[in-house]
């Protein structure tokens, strides 16, 4: 398992709900939370792994040993409210790329936990932003489609690059076309909704 970067066709991908919790996928999440930790993140979506589901995990804190401060998002259901505020944010699929997105500040959350629990929170701050970034990778939005045209355009280069860098790993043979990510998708997909 590793985190894709732009513009890898499954960040595009709107994932399906996933019909089960079972010891695959917390296996799935373990190693999500590990990768998480390793690239020094607080969220990362299974789209940014290569996978097709409704799942995402946080802490916060970014720190692996406060265990108590993870959460995980299994099919979950975002509602924003209150008043937007701008605040930086960076994406673990953009290395070291940073601009302002506007969010509300607020919002509630409903999804289920790796018990098979329904859970719902009202969060706020920087949880809250987390929480809206991950759920828009799930349906295949990505925060520079957050981006006003000025910091979209500040960005230009740096993404040609990431673009330039995923061409040249098709070309090498590292990286199969989309037709081929986009047929073992769908049967991940099959498999996780018997």
């Amino acid at each position: 398992m590793r985190i894709v970067r732009y513009p890898h066709p499954t960040l595009r991908h709107k994932s399906k709900a996933l019909r089960r919790v079972d010891a695959e996928l917390r296996s799935i999440v373990a190693k999500m939370f590990e990768l998480m930790y390793e690239t020094n993140g607080i969220g990362l979506a299974a789209n940014q792994v290569d996978l097709p589901y409704r799942l995402f995990v946080i802490n916060v804190t970014g720190d692996p040993s406060l265990r108590d401060q993870e959460h995980v998002f299994i099919n979950p259901v975002v509602s924003r409210h209150g008043p937007s505020q701008e605040a930086e944010e960076g994406c673990l699929s953009f290395p070291e790329l940073y601009a302002p997105v506007v969010r509300p500040e607020r919002c509630t959350v409903t999804a289920y936990d790796l018990a098979g629990r329904e859970i719902q929170q009202e969060l706020a701050g920087l949880f809250a932003r987390a929480v809206q970034h991950e759920n828009d990778h799930l349906d295949g939005v990505l925060f520079i489609d957050r981006l006003s045209p000025s910091a979209l355009m500040s960005l230009k280069e740096p993404l040609s690059e990431l673009e330039r860098e995923l061409e040249g790993e098709r070309m090498r043979g590292l990286l199969p076309d989309d037709r081929q990510i986009a047929a073992r998708l769908a049967e991940l997909e099959m498999m996780r909704s018997e």
